[in-house]
Formats: C-alpha cells, structure tokens, sequence
C-alpha cells in the first residue's frame, strides 16, 4: 500500500518536475510604436526558433514594449521575476535596450539584445557581462559609410540623427570614421522619431553644401529627413545606416530613396553574394524560412537579428546544460559562460565569435555595401 502510494505521488509530481526544466526565453520587443517596422519581423522570427534545443523544451514568452523604454523595463522585471526566464532576447531599438541593463545585471540573468549601439554591451564591465547583442556594433557599419565616401570623392558630409542614443552612438562612431578617412563633418544635426518636419535642420544642412549627407535613423522615420532633402533639391550623395533595411522603409521613401547606400548585413542580398562569400549559406537559411512562412519579399534584416539570437541559444544551451538544470541560477551563471565562450557560429548577419572582451563577436565579414535601385535593394561591391 505504501509502495503503491509512492508511486502515485511520484506521478503526480513528474508533470511539475518535467515542466520545471523547461528553458524560459523572455522576449520583449517593439511590435507597435515608432520601432513597429523593425519590431514585428523580429517577433515573426520568435516563432521560428526551435521548440527544443538539446532535448529541453523551450517556452518563448514574447512581450511588445510599444517602442517605449518604460514598458521595456517593466516588461524585463515582470519576464525575470514572474515567469522566471533564464534568458531574455531585446529589446528592438539602443534606448529600451540600455534600460534593460540594470535589470538583468541585477537578477543575473543573461540578456542578448537585438539593438545596435555598441554602448549596449561596451566596455564588458560589471553589469555588461550579463549582456550580449547580435546587430553589427556600429563602428564596424560606420567604417563602410566612411571607407565608401572617401573612395567616391566625397570630402564634406552633414549628419542628422535621432536626438536619442542611437543617433548619439552613430554620430560619435561615425566622426572616428570621418576622422581615418579625412572626412570633413560640416554638419550635425537631430530630429525625434515621431516628429513630422524637420524642414529647418534639412535647411542647415543644404547651406553647409555637403557633398554627402548620413542620415542616422532606424526604420520608417528615418525616411523624413531624406524625402526633405530631396524636397528641397538636394542633388548630393545620401547615406543611411542598417537600421532602414526593411521593406517598409522602402515603401515610405518611395522615389526619394533612389540611390541612397548603406552598409547592411549580408542576408539582405544574400541572392546576391558570390559563392565564396562566407555568410551567403547561413543567411539564404534564414531567407527561405521565414519566408516559407511569412511569404516571397517579405524578410528583413531585423527579422535576422532574432534568429541569430536563436543561433546563440543553440550554441550556448548545451554547455550550460553541462553544469546545471534550467531555472536555477547556477544555469543562467553557466549560460552567460556560454554565450561568451561561443566561437564560429554562422548566422544570418555573419560569423560570430565571442570572447571576455567582446559581446557582440562580429568582423567584416558581417557588412556589405547596398544600394537602393528601382524599390529594391542592390549588391554594391
């Protein structure tokens, strides 16, 4: 009877048990707001990440931030403190992104943001351990604009950025860039992701006669200051950066970002890339599936930062599983050892390497040169 009784309560307790080890993603991202355009890709890529990663279940809890850094914060603590995540993926943009840090620094839990700004996981000190990210650092993104301008007998440029950290961050990376190619900056100015004229920074910039102007935006907003340009007859080079290759961004520029380059991670023409090119395989990956499920043209590259995330998690859970059970803190420890420890791991965007200095892993051959033709984007060696 005794024994019979064991048994039953052992039953009864394996469901629990069998749940307690499930690894816990926490997601929070932007899929409504400014950020929507970028957002929404990433979170349609959350569904394609795999449902077991080492004979562990994975459960993805996906929160939407609405492009504000409050609800950021809020939608972290609530991932870490009520559904016990070992791992959260976000936020989309540099600002929700940099809020999160104390928070995961203090809850030691690993955090793998789908931001750009270096800032976010540089330098790697107390609270940056606990932190990774997947889109290229910005400098990386900065040096082609430069290296481009400079080769194109570009001398003068003007910047105009978000008034916001990712502005910020892009200006201070790009005037490093300027400053090895021996670009002269004629011009700084900002706009908010939500304003609706930026006639009046457009009209400094055209006085300064750049001959190249870099917009520092991210998505659909960052379509403003060049359709004023071209408003205003600016006939000189236009430059953005990887925070507008997505279709939508093509869509409200429309005609007035004919011409426009930009360096952009390889999978945005990974059609494109010679056969050689050693992301062309582990992009065109990517491509097919989110693709097959969303449809032909609809990927972007923001969608790839996700899955990258995903790749991390693959690489990374493994080894942590070595050392301890998921939904202890022994386990989220051993996975913030792992994704540092990750080495040649082929994404969507490039080849990534991380080490106790580095939290981000990628090298040239995450970035090409692209160019805006006829609506779509274009490979420009």
């Amino acid at each position: 009877m005794k024994l019979r009784h064991l048994l039953l309560t052992l039953a009864a307790a394996a469901p629990m048990g069998a749940a307690w080890a499930d690894i816990q993603v926490g997601v929070t991202l932007s899929a409504t707001g400014p950020a929507a355009s970028l957002g929404i890709p990433e979170k349609n890529t959350i569904s394609l990440l795999p449902q077991t990663i080492a004979g562990e279940k994975v459960n993805y809890i996906v929160l939407d931030d609405a492009s504000d850094t409050t609800a950021a914060v809020t939608n972290t603590r609530k991932l870490i403190s009520e559904n016990k995540v070992d791992v959260v993926i976000g936020s989309t943009t540099t600002p929700n992104s940099l809020a999160m840090i104390d928070v995961v620094a203090e809850a030691r839990v690993p955090m793998i943001s789908l931001a750009a700004s270096a800032r976010i996981v540089e330098p790697v000190d107390d609270k940056r351990r606990w932190v990774f990210k997947t889109p290229q650092n910005d400098i990386l993104m900065a040096m082609a604009i430069a290296t481009h301008m400079a080769d194109n007998g570009v001398r003068n440029v003007a910047f105009i950025g978000f008034a916001d950290a990712y502005g910020e961050g892009w200006y201070q990376e790009f005037a490093k860039a300027a400053g090895v190619k021996k670009l002269n900056i004629v011009a700084n100015e900002r706009y908010n992701r939500t304003d609706t004229s930026v006639t009046g920074q457009v009209l400094k910039i055209i006085a300064a006669r750049p001959d190249a102007v870099l917009i520092a935006g991210s998505g659909t907003p960052a379509a403003l200051p060049q359709k004023t340009l071209k408003e205003r007859g600016y006939a000189g080079k236009i430059y953005q950066t990887h925070g507008v290759a997505n279709n939508d961004f093509l869509r409200v520029c429309g005609k007035d970002c004919e011409g426009t380059l930009l360096p952009a991670g390889p999978m945005l023409v990974a059609d494109q890339l010679p056969n050689d090119h050693p992301v062309k395989k582990s992009a065109q990956a990517y491509v097919k599936a989110y693709e097959d499920a969303y449809g032909k043209g609809s990927v972007t590259t923001f969608g790839g930062h996700a899955w990258d995330a995903g790749l991390l998690l693959q690489a990374a859970v493994p080894q942590a599983l070595k050392k301890a059970k998921p939904g202890t803190p022994e386990f989220r420890a051993a996975l913030r050892d792992a994704l540092e420890s990750v080495k040649n791991v082929a994404g969507a965007h490039g080849i990534f390497n991380m080490s106790p200095t580095d939290h981000n892993g990628l090298d040239q051959r995450a970035r090409v040169m692209v160019r805006i033709e006829n609506g779509t984007w274009k490979y420009a060696p």
